[in-house]
């Protein structure tokens, strides 16, 4: 089983793989608690055999951390106490970048956690958020939970989705490796020397800002607000998006011509995407991953049917781009979703 979207009336609901659920039961287990009332509180039962929506997930998350009164499960060196996470929000309440902001938030981890600790580190274009542990490597779902939690509130925080370049795990493969690499969307590495989250630098630069009304809102939508991939919601980028969703691919206009659609010159749009971390190519490069992504997993198509949909001239060029974007020829993506 693999997580997955449904999209229909303008709607995208994420699925959250039933392993995952396995995952956090084992959590209970390993603390001697039944694991039949923490679920039956998400309002799931044993066994749960099918993909879980993120509600769903998000609620036998909550009922987790009660019943351990740990929001990380039990899986760091301290337990992270209920009503951790509300102020781990508030925390972030008044910082100026993304930059800052992630900062910030790895403090206070370090703080709550003990271990594992984060720390950003800068280079090479890319940003990486490396967690070190004083002992041996903790499980892929520890990691797993780290970068949902650190993930999640920033992407909100600046607006919009951050796409992930690269994620490594110190851990080796679990059983279930391939929904790891579904879940994040980006190319997912075991037995690395280091656990490491990765995106692109020119995201620190992003502002984060926040009314107190928006994390209240936030708020009561977490955590399941944070299992999906981030959508950009705000801005002009997100007009763009919207445009282009309306459209198949090879329809989509020149970057001339929708910037005369959105009746703004060329310049002041190019400046104004930047000023939101965005760019025409890569918001083109984003859509038609995505759409790969669900073509792909959820139906038989032939790999040229899609190549074309999505507006490539030929299968070999779709073959490059998307072992770019995943690291995975579009076969294997195929095969690990099966």
């Amino acid at each position: 089983m693999s997580d997955f979207t449904i999209r229909g009336r303008g709607v995208e609901r994420r699925m959250i793989s039933g392993t995952f659920v396995d995952d956090a039961l084992g959590c209970l287990t390993a603390q001697g608690i039944d694991a039949g009332p923490v679920l039956a509180r998400a309002g799931l039962t044993l066994p749960v055999t099918e993909a879980v929506s993120a509600e769903q997930y998000g609620a036998l998350w909550t009922a987790a951390a009660e019943a351990l009164d740990d929001e990380f499960f039990g899986l760091a060196a301290r337990p992270m106490r209920c009503g951790s996470f509300t102020l781990l929000c508030h925390a972030l309440m008044g910082a100026q970048t993304l930059e800052q902001a992630l900062r910030r938030a790895l403090r206070f981890l370090r703080v709550v956690l003990d271990d594992p600790s984060g720390e950003l580190v800068v280079g090479d274009g890319l940003a990486s958020v490396v967690l070190s542990d004083k002992g041996g490597a903790r499980s892929a779902f520890a990691y797993r939970t780290y970068w949902i939690i650190l993930h999640g509130i920033t992407c909100w925080l600046v607006g919009r989705r951050i796409p992930i370049r690269q994620v490594d795990f110190r851990c080796g493969p679990p059983e279930h490796g391939a929904d790891y690499r579904l879940f994040f969307g980006a190319p997912v590495r075991f037995d690395a020397p280091e656990s490491r989250l990765a995106f692109d630098a020119t995201f620190l630069k992003l502002p984060a800002h926040r009314s107190e009304r928006a994390l209240r809102d936030f708020l009561r939508g977490a955590p399941a607000n944070i299992l999906v991939r981030y959508r950009h919601d705000e801005g002009l980028a997100a007009r763009v998006r919207a445009r282009l969703r309306e459209l198949p691919a090879s329809a989509w206009p020149s970057f001339v011509e929708l910037a005369r659609q959105l009746r703004l010159p060329a310049s002041t749009l190019r400046r104004r995407l930047a000023e939101e971390g965005a760019a025409y190519r890569d918001i083109k490069d984003d859509l038609r991953r995505l759409r790969a992504e669900d073509l792909l997993r959820d139906t038989d198509r032939p790999v040229g049917e899609i190549a074309a949909e999505l507006g490539f001239s030929e299968p070999s060029a779709f073959h490059r781009a998307f072992r770019k974007w995943t690291d995975l020829s579009p076969g294997a993506f195929r095969r690990a979703g099966a």
